[in-house]
């Protein structure tokens, strides 16, 4: 990639926040209601060190949530693979549960497992498990038949095909619905902690806003949308030198 396609969505975020901070020095937009870049940026100074404590409850939140969702997504998806009235059956299921909004079933889970992380956890398995199923799926379905109908007339078994064949095809999939719950167990976390607990940054968001201190509510955004986009490129990497092993 050339060094102007590189800098050119930086050149766009700079160029969006020096117009907010120009529109805030006029006074074209109240500071009330939306406080200037400068005034995001030294409020998140400020306030980094508790920023960081309650960064790190919504990692390890977002952390366990992802970990279970790849386990639970990848039995899934290989049991419905193998029996297509299982599929049939399940698929439904898994598209009816994601009608439903999160921000309605969080109440809930703090009602029947209380503040603690485990109501956080189970929030972001719903959230993150259909991306990852649905992606794992179609990378299966995607396999080159003839490659089958090879590894078939060779002997080999159902676990063999699935390791040596659909596995290595469906990892573009994989990481492609890894990326999109990756940002989906931030999301998940924040809100979770935002409607009930006592720590993470949806906890830090509620106090700063009932205080009125919307410079630290837009530090928390900017924070969260940047630990999505630094996962997203850390994914990126991962995906690009697995991808690479699995070809050697």
């Amino acid at each position: 990639m050339k060094l102007k396609e590189r800098a050119a969505p930086f050149a766009l975020i700079a160029l969006i926040l020096l117009l907010w901070q120009i529109l805030s020095l006029s006074g074209f937009i109240p500071a009330f209601m939306l406080p200037s870049p400068v005034k995001v940026g030294r409020a998140f100074c400020s306030d980094f060190l508790l920023l960081m404590y309650h960064l790190k409850i919504t990692l390890a939140e977002a952390a366990c949530g992802i970990f279970f969702s790849v386990a639970i997504s990848l039995f899934f998806a290989v049991f419905m693979d193998r029996f297509s009235f299982v599929h049939r059956a399940v698929y439904p299921l898994l598209v009816i549960s994601q009608t439903i909004p999160t921000i309605a079933l969080a109440p809930l889970l703090i009602l029947w497992f209380g503040y603690g992380m485990q109501s956080k956890i189970i929030l972001i398995v719903i959230s993150c498990f259909f991306p990852l199923t649905i992606s794992l799926l179609t990378g299966f379905a995607s396999v080159d038949k003839d490659a089958i109908n090879l590894l078939r007339s060779l002997g080999a078994t159902k676990a063999q095909i699935m390791r040596h064949a659909k596995i290595p095809s469906s990892l573009p999939y994989f990481f492609s619905g890894l990326r999109i719950s990756a940002s989906y167990s931030i999301i998940g976390a924040v809100i979770s902690e935002w409607l009930g607990g006592t720590r993470g940054l949806g906890v830090y968001m509620t106090r700063v806003k009932k205080s009125y201190a919307y410079d630290k509510l837009f530090a928390v955004i900017f924070l969260i949308s940047a630990l999505s986009l630094v996962l997203i490129k850390i994914l990126s990497i991962v995906e690009k030198r697995m991808i690479k092993n699995e070809k050697k």
